[in-house]
Formats: C-alpha cells, structure tokens, sequence
C-alpha cells in the first residue's frame, strides 16, 4: 500500500484482479476486533470501530463476518493485540515503513527483518524515516447525486485539503487532525465511504529503474502477505509503465 492515491487507484485496480480477499479479509478482521476492545462494540461511539466497519463494507465483507469481529473483540476472551511498527530500506534505497497487528511481537519482528535482509533489504532504526512520510487521512467514495462544486466546498470547510472527482469517484485528502471532522461531515452527508485511513504519506519520492522495482514490489508484497502486517508504505515514484514491467 501507500498513500501516493495514483498508486492507491493502480493498487485498487490491481486488487480487482488479484484474489486476495481472504487476506485482506483477515486483515479487516483484526482492525474491527481490536477497535472493539479498545473502544467498546458500539461504533457511534468508537471512532475507530466505525471506521474499521466502514472500510470492511467497502471491502464488500458480509455483514456476519463484521458482527463475529466485533463480538469476539468486545469478548472477555479476545485476543491481546498489541500495534508496532517497523522502518527500513529495500532496493535501490525505497524508504518501506510497516504496520503491524500483533499478539507476539518477537515473533513479528523476526518476520519482519527476516523478509528484509532475504529481499535485498534491511530494518532501521524507528524515526529513521520520519522525514519521508507524514500521516494523512485518505478517503475515497463513489460520487453521490449532488453538485460536484457544493460537495468540494462542503468537505474543504469541513477540512479536507484536497478533494480529487475523476470517473464518478471521489478521493479526500485530510491533515490528521481534520481526518475525524471531515468523516463526521460525510455522516451528515449520509455518505458512506468504500474507505478511510490514516495514511503514511511520502514528502519525497524515489524514482526507480525496472530492475529495482521488480525487487522492491517483491519485498513490499512479502511483507503485506505476512500475518501479523496491517500495512506498508513506501515512497517509489509509481507509473503504469512500472506496473507493468512487474505484472509481466
């Protein structure tokens, strides 16, 4: 993943294609249990939990499966997650940073700087790529049945610093802190979006050559294949031409 959303559109459409629902799935899974504990089961009142929910319906997951999350998040038996996150390098020097989800940290962080140095990596020191990325929120929905002009000025007032309409979707970008407040606006709106995250966003971007692209989408989709990883950003300056050469 990434917050780059030309990349976020490449990915979706790439998804589409992929079958990987049953990981994504299980990803959902997690984030909607842990929100749960968290927070309590009642999203009005767990901003995490509603977020969580919403992106698992834009996901298309049955509303069961939702509903067992929640239940065994909010349970006195559920799961002690614990949130940690990993920074380090792949090829050709693309900054990788990791999200994880895990119930045993040594085992995540084995994993985690194993599929580094095996894929022409290695893990830093965290705070290594502060610089590189900042967090934003990102949320995308399919354009309701309103004027395109009074949507935009709806959601800037509410925050959002950029509104991007292209065929019949609509693509948010928030400052964190506004991230709350725009999706609160979204609620008044009776929209609901197919997703909202906080993302890790790359100020810089590295431009890579074939060769290194090839190894370093292989590294970042090893890591997301991995159980205890929710998610991974990197700053590649990404094209259709690159997708390509790596979907050939």
């Amino acid at each position: 993943m990434s917050g780059h959303s030309k990349w976020s559109k490449i990915k979706r459409k790439k998804g589409a294609n992929d079958s990987k629902r049953s990981q994504m799935f299980t990803k959902l899974i997690k984030e909607i249990s842990v929100a749960a504990k968290l927070g309590g089961p009642d999203p009005s009142g767990n901003s995490r939990l509603y977020v969580a929910i919403q992106n698992a319906k834009g996901s298309n997951m049955p509303k069961d499966n939702i509903e067992r999350a929640i239940k065994k998040g909010s349970g006195a038996d559920a799961a002690n997650y614990q949130e940690v996150n990993y920074e380090g390098y792949g090829p050709g020097k693309v900054a990788i940073f990791v999200e994880c989800l895990t119930d045993n940290m040594n085992r995540s962080l084995a994993n985690v700087r194993n599929i580094f140095n095996k894929l022409g990596g290695s893990l830093a020191t965290n705070g290594t790529l502060d610089f590189v990325f900042e967090q934003k929120g990102i949320i995308v929905f399919a354009m309701p049945k309103m004027d395109e002009e009074t949507l935009t000025l709806e959601l800037i007032d509410a925050g959002a610093e950029d509104v991007e309409i292209e065929d019949g979707e609509v693509n948010i970008t928030t400052p964190r802190e506004d991230f709350g407040q725009v999706q609160k606006k979204l609620r008044d709106l009776h929209i609901e979006p197919e997703s909202a995250n906080l993302q890790r966003i790359p100020r810089i971007h590295k431009k890579l050559d074939g060769d290194e692209f090839r190894k370093a989408m292989r590294l970042i989709d090893t890591l997301e294949e991995d159980e205890d990883v929710q998610n991974v950003y990197h700053n590649i300056e990404m094209s259709e031409e690159l997708m390509g050469l790596y979907e050939d």
